[in-house]
């Protein structure tokens, strides 16, 4: 660019091997116009209306190397070769491609104040560790306490993690304590290996009469476990139902980072497994489940398995995940590049503030303060599971033909009532049915109407067993 008192010229190579500047009017002095110490040479021509349009002027460099053109004023400016979006641009797959290449390194090997070395994968965190011996006091009668060690059954090499272990062994201690209430029910626990070589917590509650009318399996929501529906479960044994209960990836005595599901398909796949194992150990019995939030949701894409979907009498489903939202529709567009990147990553801004889930003081105590209850934000992952499989059984509602009792709280702030409503219009099941409960919340076995629940859900299984 070249600067004068009597206005801007610019360089630019154009279309042709030299350089060309319309001119108007005619002149003999163009030379004259700039100082002679620029390393330029100006020259006028004028070319034929048959070549160009108008006049140009030529410009040369004192080298005589190079041909270059000069244009002055607005008409004949070019923009620059790299613009402020073109930067934006480069800097963008700059970006991109750091963390492609960084991706590798996502696997890290780390290690904690203990020295034991933690190995990080898309599974979960593990770390070398010896089992412990688990201490169990029980009382007997007379108020004589007898004491038993435990030790928890080894995993494949004698990998668990360190803080699966501490949940394992409160999970099994809670089992293995637990004296049945009035002596009608049979509480026992046992671990279940999956496909994947994971190992999840699985217990059962059984009649104390050997004559089962049918079986139930328990699916608990996020962020809990199997054993808060203890007292559930024992309702179902006094009316002759053998009861089931899994801890999914993650959450309670399973394996798996507390509350990070690297795929809800992995719990789909681990409860179709479950069930191919309850047929096999219970032939001939009527097999139902039960889900809660995304528990429930994770029972109804396994339904749309028609090999499983056969086998299974029934469903029950409480405020199940089927419509879901979060605190902000953004993350609905940065969830899937978030959860790819951090998948583990706590994202508390996603937490719905001052969420109930329900209405009895006590109740929430009680969860809140269980150590097997995750109370922390949200991790990503998880998050953007949530609304995939959410997305998945949207798409595929009238895929749905098991026979299903949905219940749900109009008051539910967690998921979306209206969801339930149109699974039961959608779904293609000929036995369906839909209770709505006014005012109530999201855990509605946690609510203070827990017994009319209950009753609702026991008089829809007799009648089909």
């Amino acid at each position: 660019m070249i600067c004068s008192s009597k206005g801007t010229i610019l360089i630019y190579r154009g279309k042709y091997s030299t350089f060309r500047l319309p001119v108007t009017g005619s002149s003999l002095n163009y030379k004259n116009r700039f100082n002679n110490n620029l390393p330029i040479t100006v020259t006028a021509s004028r070319r034929s209306s048959s070549s160009l349009p108008s006049s140009s002027m030529a410009v040369e460099t004192m080298s005589d190397t190079s041909t270059l053109l000069l244009t002055s004023g607005a008409s004949g400016r070019v923009r620059a070769l790299f613009s402020m979006r073109e930067l934006k641009r480069l800097v963008t797959i700059i970006h991109a491609l750091i963390l492609f290449i960084l991706l590798p390194f996502r696997v890290v090997v780390w290690r904690r104040r203990t020295g034991a070395v933690v190995i990080r994968d898309e599974k979960q965190e593990r770390k070398v560790w010896s089992p412990p011996q688990i201490v169990v006091r029980k009382r007997g009668a007379g108020g004589s306490e007898s004491g038993c060690s435990v030790a928890p059954p080894s995993v494949p090499a004698a990998v668990v993690d360190l803080e699966v272990a501490v949940r394992r062994e409160l999970a099994m201690r809670r089992v293995l304590e637990d004296d049945g209430g009035d002596g009608s029910s049979v509480r026992e626990f046992s671990l279940f290996p999956t496909k994947r070589g994971d190992t999840l917590f699985t217990q059962s509650w059984s009649p104390v009469s050997p004559n089962h009318r049918g079986l139930i399996v328990l699916l608990h929501g996020l962020n809990e476990h199997s054993g808060r529906y203890s007292d559930f479960a024992k309702q179902l044994n006094a009316n002759g139902f053998k009861v089931y209960g899994i801890d999914w990836i993650g959450h309670g005595g399973s394996d798996g980072l507390h509350a990070y599901v690297p795929s809800l398909d992995y719990a789909v796949e681990d409860l179709k497994s479950f069930l191919e194992k309850v047929f096999t150990e219970n032939p001939g019995l009527p097999c139902f489940c039960i889900g809660h939030s995304t528990g429930g949701a994770i029972i109804l894409k396994a339904m749309l398995d028609p090999n499983i979907e056969s086998r299974v009498s029934g469903i029950v489903l409480t405020s199940p995940a089927v419509g879901v939202q979060p605190s902000h529709p953004i993350f609905t567009v940065l969830a899937p590049i978030v959860a790819f990147l951090l998948p583990r990553y706590q994202f508390s801004a996603a937490n719905k503030k001052g969420m109930p889930v329900s209405r009895d003081p006590q109740a929430l105590v009680t969860k809140y303060s269980d150590p097997l209850v995750f109370t922390g934000s949200i991790r990503v992952k998880t998050g953007y599971e949530i609304l995939r499989i959410a997305a998945h059984l949207q798409q595929n509602l009238n895929k749905v033909k098991v026979p299903f009792l949905v219940m749900h709280g109009t008051a539910d702030t967690v998921t979306d009532p209206n969801a339930s409503k149109r699974l039961y219009e959608e779904a293609s099941s000929s036995d369906k049915s839909i209770k709505l409960f006014d005012g109530l919340l999201h855990d509605l076995l946690f609510e203070p109407e827990r017994e009319i629940i209950a009753g609702v859900i026991l008089d829809w299984l007799n009648q089909r067993v």
